[in-house]
């Protein structure tokens, strides 16, 4: 009663919703994988999916063929749904978000039932997930992924060592494996190119261009 009255000058001015708000449903249907456990759970009984199975063939030679189900249809009646909230939290492939957007009324009832085209619109509108809290503990999966990775550093950092020991050990016999091959009275003398040794002495190498005869 101390406070001057505000007055919120809608629609002129759109108001100020915090993030969680429940508006709408969005869809996003590349992750929907047509389990059917949100049109289970929904108490209100407002979700409506139809789908068919496709066969997809086998990636290799030899193997078998798999079959996924495609998305026909889904649609949420808002004239029935009470905003609870199970659907979005049952997803176990995070394909249903809450939006702020609620201006969506209508002057006939049969148009609240929104159609995917219509649920993925909505999807713009969905804030960004709120930063992760600086002291909070990492989640599992990251934890997992990064000791994976570190896991494999490690043993390729093992690796390149081995490697490099094993190359140091080969250079460090390849001396003492060389100057144990030469014979005890030390090197040889290397031979002349083209001269024989007879048995009575080396021979004298001939002059090219001579005649057996002497000078011509």
């Amino acid at each position: 009663m101390t406070k001057r009255a505000h007055t919120a000058q809608y629609p002129d001015v759109q108001p100020e919703l915090p993030p969680r708000s429940r508006g709408v449903i969005g869809l996003f249907e590349e992750n929907c994988t047509v389990c059917m456990l949100c049109a289970r759970e929904c108490p209100d009984w407002c979700i409506y999916i139809d789908s068919h199975k496709e066969t997809i063939p086998a990636a290799a030679p030899g193997g078998r063929e798999r079959s996924r189900n495609v998305l026909d249809r889904f649609a949420i009646d808002f004239s029935l749904c009470m905003y609870c909230g199970i659907c979005i939290e049952v997803c176990p492939f995070d394909a249903l978000f809450w939006s702020p957007e609620f201006e969506y009324a209508e002057t006939d009832i049969h148009d609240l039932t929104h159609e995917r085209d219509k649920l993925r619109e909505w999807m713009w509108t969905v804030p960004e997930p709120p930063a992760l809290d600086p002291a909070a503990e990492e989640p599992k999966e990251i934890a997992a992924a990064r000791k994976a990775v570190e896991k494999q550093a490690a043993a390729e950092a093992a690796t390149r060592a081995q490697v490099q020991a094993e190359a140091q050990s080969q250079a460090e016999a390849q001396p003492k494996a060389e100057s144990g091959s030469e014979a005890p009275g030390g090197p040889a003398t290397p031979k002349t190119p083209g001269a024989s040794e007879a048995p009575g002495g080396p021979a004298t190498p001939e002059t090219p261009g001579t005649p057996e005869g002497g000078p011509a």
